[in-house]
């Protein structure tokens, strides 16, 4: 006679539904995952001091095996605007019918050097600090805003040195020179949201940070740094298109309106029309949607 065996029936895994709500109701939410947008926004300002100390501190570290330390900070852009002014102001002569060019190139450099330096930073914002995002649990965001703020803090301690250029050169202190607060404020938006897109596609394809001095170099040729584009647009023979292109970029945009603030003789004429509202428009649609941008792939960094 044979003896049947009972064997006990094979234990089923509990469904993909049931783990999860078995998460849910021990309060556990999966690891890297991305928080509502609000909650993205109270977790940013929550580490604000992380931000600002982060930025002094890449800051301060910049320049410090340097001799001349610090100093850098200014000699940099003013060596720049050096080159600059011999080659495009001297030996191509566009210096011409364009008063106070010294002035007018260093306040060029300045400000277009705050945009492309911000933006090379943030491309490599996340695929260079990999360590970081991957060690700690903090939003993301918090990278390429930080090396913008580095920028800003950099270009307020060059400042003092294109002041001092203005002033040598007879340029008087105006009422009008208030007006570089609200250019600077929106100029930082600006930038911090391209950043926040240059992040995401430096980190997901970090090759981008190789092509990006040869974008940001065609991009400071068309936007007046070293020339003035009211200048140019006067003529008849560029089309219409073309004006309206070099009017609307959003460096000279910046770059005009603070050469409107310092320098007297840079006239409202020289500015683009609705040049406030062009410069708003740029803020708003580069700082708010660079950083929606940006947070819709905030679970994707730092991995594979």
């Amino acid at each position: 006679m044979s003896q049947v065996l009972d064997t006990p029936p094979p234990t089923q895994a509990p469904a993909d539904d049931d783990l999860a709500a078995l998460a849910a109701r021990h309060g556990l939410t999966v690891s890297g995952a991305r928080p509502t947008l609000r909650e993205y926004v109270r977790q940013l300002w929550a580490r604000r001091h992380f931000i600002t100390a982060f930025a002094t501190a890449k800051l301060t570290a910049q320049y410090s095996q340097a001799k001349l330390g610090q100093v850098w900070q200014v000699m940099n852009p003013l060596l720049n605007a050096a080159v600059y002014y011999f080659i495009f102001g001297v030996l191509l002569g566009t210096s011409h019918g364009v008063p106070d060019y010294i002035p007018f190139l260093v306040t060029g450099v300045f400000v277009w050097t705050f945009t492309q330096s911000s933006i090379m930073a943030g491309t490599r914002a996340i695929s260079g600090n990999l360590g970081l995002v991957r060690a700690l649990h903090f939003p993301r965001a918090s990278l390429p805003i930080s090396f913008c703020l580095q920028q800003l803090q950099q270009l307020l301690f060059s400042m003092t040195a294109l002041v001092v250029i203005i002033l040598s050169f007879g340029l008087p202190v105006t009422p009008r020179w208030l007006l570089a607060i609200p250019a600077l404020i929106l100029q930082s938006l600006f930038n911090a949201g391209v950043s926040m897109i240059m992040a995401r596609w430096g980190a997901k394809t970090p090759d981008i940070a190789q092509l990006m001095p040869f974008v940001l170099r065609t991009w400071m040729y068309v936007s007046g740094v070293m020339w003035s584009i009211s200048k140019l647009t006067k003529k008849d023979h560029l089309p219409h298109i073309v004006t309206v292109l070099l009017e609307t970029n959003p460096a000279a945009v910046y770059i005009d309106l603070m050469r409107y603030a310092l320098i007297n003789s840079f006239h409202g004429k020289q500015l683009p029309p609705h040049v406030w509202a062009a410069a708003t428009g740029w803020a708003l649609v580069a700082g708010i949607g660079g950083f929606i941008y940006f947070w819709k792939a905030e679970e994707t960094y730092g991995r594979g």
